[in-house]
């Protein structure tokens, strides 16, 4: 059967398909990034990034109506050789993985593909998804199905440099899927690393969760250290200066997003949620906003003072405010009567002032996130600060 686009990228505007697909497109690859937020694609058409993708918005431009072409026409799926599906897999208010979303997707793109394309799941999926996707698209007697798994592992924000530098975990429920989906991944990562689909799933859901309980220790050091009046960065340097077997501590902070705590979660319900680091993690990291304002209560009425968060995305440099905790933090502080303000250098609301005028206009200045431009901003001497990162500047 002959193809007239090499990929096709379901969820192609987001932060998972748009870097992938122009990586792809930038060997030569024609792809196609299908995606329903119309207002979107317009606006990529234009050569436009719609979020902070470090190095990819150039390559965007040399590659749009090139090799790289975007709609919201479900019929273009059947144009591609290999379907990349690329859409969020959230959990619901329960904390439970909603699996049904994803079923309900290959549902609807059954009459739009065939067994002669070779589909990739590069979502973040519960364990024994893959098998269930395979199950639902066999129920009509149609196939074989050549279905494969390729879990992303990229930093947010800088994908365009770690498709090129991170190995690939390479999973299939056949032997052409499993071929047809290395060798693709194999024209723009370094290395391939083939596994069981049962090991992949396991593997992506490991690697968060390990991230997220790093994090949670680190705040949990954070906050026995304050208990005791002892600046927890100033025991972090002592233990690492020279002493490998301690260089991985990080150091203290928000850990948030939409992947580290979902995927703990997961990883948790699959485990007929006996998964006790990570229900112990979440409630580190999670109540790490209100350990501060317990601190803050300790020394201030907090309903005479103006207190400005400097950061609302949940990590530095990127414009993505998902699941921030600076977000939880403001809704303490106003719970027990403080005026807050918000500043932030990348994500965009008109409510958030500039970093100079919060600082000039708070009595309490919390960095909720280490964008790099805080490094060199003064912070009048007046101002209480907490600072857990350390990236203001020494002596403010």
């Amino acid at each position: 059967m002959h193809f007239s686009n090499d990929i096709c990228i379901i969820g192609g505007a987001g932060h998972v398909g748009l870097p992938l697909g122009i990586t792809f497109a930038n060997i030569g690859k024609r792809v196609v990034l299908y995606d329903v937020n119309s207002k979107v694609i317009e606006s990529i058409r234009q050569g436009n990034m719609p979020f902070i993708e470090y190095d990819a918005e150039p390559i965007l431009k040399k590659v749009i109506n090139k090799t790289l072409f975007l709609t919201s026409d479900i019929n273009q799926i059947k144009t591609a050789q290999y379907i990349i599906v690329a859409i969020g897999t959230p959990v619901d208010e329960y904390l439970n993985p909603k699996l049904k979303a994803l079923i309900d997707l290959f549902i609807q793109m059954r009459p739009y593909i065939s067994p002669e394309q070779t589909i990739i799941i590069r979502s973040t999926v519960y364990p024994r998804t893959c098998g269930q996707i395979l199950n639902t698209l066999s129920k009509d007697a149609s196939g074989p199905w050549h279905i494969a798994y390729c879990p992303e592992r990229i930093i947010q924000g800088y994908a365009i440099r770690e498709l090129r530098e991170l190995p690939q975990l390479v999973a299939g429920l056949s032997d052409k899927a499993l071929n047809d989906a290395s060798q693709l991944f194999g024209q723009i990562s370094p290395k391939i690393i083939q596994v069981s689909i049962e090991e992949a799933e396991l593997a992506k859901l490991f690697t968060n969760a390990w991230r997220y309980i790093q994090f949670a220790m680190a705040n949990q050091f954070y906050m026995i250290s304050a208990g005791f009046d002892v600046d927890f960065n100033k025991v972090r340097r002592a233990i690492v200066d020279g002493y490998g077997r301690a260089y991985g501590l990080p150091s203290a902070g928000f850990a948030a997003g939409p992947c580290l705590l979902k995927d703990t979660l997961q990883l948790a319900a699959f485990n007929n949620n006996n998964f006790l680091l990570g229900h112990a993690a979440m409630t580190v990291n999670e109540g790490l906003p209100g350990f501060i304002v317990e601190q803050l209560r300790a020394k201030y009425d907090l309903s005479k003072k103006k207190v400005g968060i400097l950061g609302m995305t949940f990590k530095a440099d990127i414009d993505d405010t998902r699941d921030s905790l600076s977000y939880k933090l403001g809704k303490i502080l106003r719970f027990y009567g403080a005026e807050v303000l918000y500043s932030d250098e990348f994500a965009k609301d008109p409510t958030f002032i500039n970093k100079e005028e919060l600082v000039r206009s708070s009595d309490i200045i919390i960095v909720g996130v280490p964008h790099t431009a805080y490094k060199t901003l003064k912070v009048p001497k007046s101002a209480e600060v907490v600072d857990l990162w350390r990236i203001l500047p020494e002596g403010h």
